[in-house]
């Protein structure tokens, strides 16, 4: 079957959405297409329709491929907990939590695992667009690679390197990597993409001959910054800074960046309200005193976050925003820190022991070693209908009003009497304009109802449509094995 690996010069020179364009253009041609990731970082997740979870990344692509995510698309999943170590996810499944020698020491025993999923999409597809993991010009990480060479070559698929302009130096970027690979990996690499650029594109036409000659490699086209990639969701943390602009409406929500912050691309569709004014705060700033909602997202290590807003003087702005009227909501780890307690005896997310929560839900929560993956459905308030999915480990108890209540008959969450604070564990609750427009009512604010799957999904036809006339279509499909 058809396969083509794309790999960039570094993180961040978006692959991922390059991936799913592509994804995209090949589907909307008539093709069964499958992402595939072997190996990713992130705490931006989600949950597959077999019960497992992928990055983010991964169930964004499936999308544009028209097809429900699986945990085969991204075998190996890392979510750090800390800047030295990670919870290790193979095929959607928790497998454990390794210090970062410790993985590097071991990664290589997994390649079976990723080919065997690779494999298995293979045969459910006419084409499988590979995404790799940083760069593979990071020759230090070679041995043992299983994200970038390592992968391809276990598997023979072609690779197409892509160069981010935009940051300068592609150049040097792309004809570097070439320099420092080695004659295998190297032999690998059938062509270049550029990404990125702003302005006219034959002012960079003598920059491609020079890569051309430089590394032999075909020049397979150049897109141009891709305005629509703001409105797909996002994996990794770095873009919160640039996410964080608010347009003037007429509630203020905003969410404190936690240090170990998850699933955060769920606000996206707050942030396209006109009636909001959207920011995150970051580290060392204070909790807006005009903010009508404040929400605790979730976290990949919660006992980790509490002290870290604790340590930002965070719950003292909580409180505070309180007493002026504002909202609090909590979701995911952030419903699991405005308990009384967290407990982790047996130190499931870190060190063992019990935290203080910030006590203004009456519930506990104890960490536990299974983790509950699921899609729900169900009713807020017993009228608007919500879609989301529940990525947590740790069952909380104590709730005297629930926040939800599923299609199942089971509740979740927790509501004070006020009904001015609130949490659970479902994320996505924004994403269906039905629920997004209870939620704001809430706060005086009127939604403009739009489902966020149907913003996503026309973001990836008009990111295809661009990629149809920036790169060389038939080229890559040929060079993947693909008969147009």
């Amino acid at each position: 079957m058809a396969a083509l690996m794309i790999q960039g010069c570094g993180s961040d020179v978006g692959k991922s959405v390059l991936v799913a364009g592509l994804c995209r253009v090949f589907a909307n041609r008539g093709f069964a297409v499958r992402p595939f990731k072997p190996q990713n970082m992130s705490n931006n997740a989600a949950v597959t329709a077999d019960g497992g979870e992928i990055g983010r990344a991964q169930a964004l692509q499936a999308i544009a491929c028209r097809t429900a995510p699986t945990v085969d698309m991204n075998p190996v999943l890392l979510k750090p907990q800390s800047d030295i170590g990670a919870q290790v996810v193979v095929r959607g499944r928790m497998a454990g939590s390794w210090a970062a020698r410790g993985y590097q020491d071991h990664k290589a025993s997994l390649l079976p695992t990723v080919v065997e999923s690779f494999r298995t999409l293979e045969r459910q597809s006419d084409l499988v667009i590979v995404e790799g993991a940083g760069s593979p010009a990071e020759i230090n990480l070679r041995v043992g690679d299983i994200a970038n060479m390592g992968f391809a070559r276990a598997a023979d698929v072609p690779v197409v390197l892509v160069g981010d302009i935009d940051r300068g130096h592609v150049i040097a970027a792309l004809v570097g990597a070439h320099a420092v690979l080695d004659p295998e990996d190297r032999a690998m690499i059938k062509g270049f993409l550029i990404n990125k650029f702003r302005g006219d594109p034959a002012l960079f036409d003598d920059g491609r001959r020079a890569i051309v000659e430089r590394t032999g490699w075909a020049d397979l086209g150049m897109a141009p910054w891709l305005a629509a990639a703001r409105r797909l969701p996002a994996e990794d943390a770095v873009v919160l800074d640039a996410r964080s602009a608010g347009r003037g409406g007429k509630v203020r929500i905003v969410v404190p960046m936690l240090s170990r912050i998850a699933n955060f691309d769920e606000f996206d569709a707050l942030r396209a309200e006109p009636g909001v004014e959207f920011a995150f705060v970051p580290p060392g700033s204070a909790l807006p005193g005009d903010a009508d909602l404040v929400i605790l997202p979730g976290t990949k290590a919660t006992r980790a976050d509490l002290d870290f807003v604790r340590a930002q003087g965070w719950d003292i702005d909580l409180r505070a925003h309180l007493r002026r009227g504002g909202r609090v909501l909590g979701i995911c780890g952030g419903y699991q820190m405005l308990g009384r307690r967290v407990a982790d005896p047996d130190g499931v997310e870190g060190a063992p022991g019990t935290s203080e929560g910030l006590g203004l839900l009456d519930v506990e929560t104890v960490m536990t070693g299974d983790k509950t993956l699921r899609p729900v459905t169900g009713r807020l308030d017993g009228c608007a209908r919500f879609e989301g999915y529940e990525m947590h480990v740790g069952r909380t108890s104590g709730a005297a009003r629930p926040m939800l209540i599923f299609d199942t008959g089971e509740p979740d969450g927790a509501v004070s009497a006020d009904g001015r604070i609130s949490g659970c564990y479902v994320h996505g609750l924004f994403d269906r304009g039905e629920a997004r427009a209870a939620l704001l009512a809430a706060l005086g604010a009127v939604s403009d109802a739009v489902n966020q799957a149907a913003r996503v999904d026309l973001a990836l036809d008009e990111i295809a449509a661009v990629l149809e006339q920036s790169f060389d279509i038939p080229a890559l499909a040929k060079l993947a094995g693909l008969s147009l």
